[in-house]
């Protein structure tokens, strides 16, 4: 690590510990050159997540979009905060865990209707409404009669 201060290149770690929550690595340098003491922080290269749409269209994948459908989803429901931002934890710890750099629309859409059905009924078909896009009220209440045969 490069001295910031005398810009040499000979330094030793005096003190190192995780910091934001474990996802960041913390360590106290001591430049043996000028004996200035500095601060460094190292974190896991993200690798970018893309998402495959319908029309094989590729795009960033934003946690902001998710966040965005679900909470519509459970606006005026009585679904806690943190139990829709779990439905994005969830889902991108699953997309890492079995997508390499490309998930398709598909898997997003189907996890989060899965998570949402086990959370709110309401919530689920509201976002399902929209992510299916039903064309009429056949459509709609095909989805709820397969909900309502599910057993709880």
């Amino acid at each position: 690590m490069r001295c910031p201060f005398c810009k040499q290149d000979s330094d030793k770690v005096i003190d190192s510990r995780g910091a934001n929550e474990g996802e960041v690595v913390r360590r106290r340098r001591e430049c043996t050159a000028c004996s200035k003491r500095f601060t460094t922080y190292e974190r896991v290269e993200e690798i970018p997540m893309f998402v495959v749409k319908k029309d094989h269209r590729r795009e960033a994948y934003e946690r902001s979009k998710v966040l965005a459908g679900v909470y519509k989803a459970c606006e005026k429901r009585p679904v806690p905060l943190a139990a829709q931002e779990k439905v994005a934890d969830d889902l991108e710890t699953t997309i890492r865990e079995k997508y390499d750099r490309e998930v398709p629309s598909r898997v997003i859409g189907e996890f989060i209707m899965q998570h949402l059905a086990k959370i709110d009924q309401v919530a689920y078909v509201r976002f399902a409404s929209v992510y299916r896009d039903f064309q009429d009220v056949g459509h709609f209440m095909k989805e709820l009669k397969s909900l309502l045969a599910k057993p709880k």
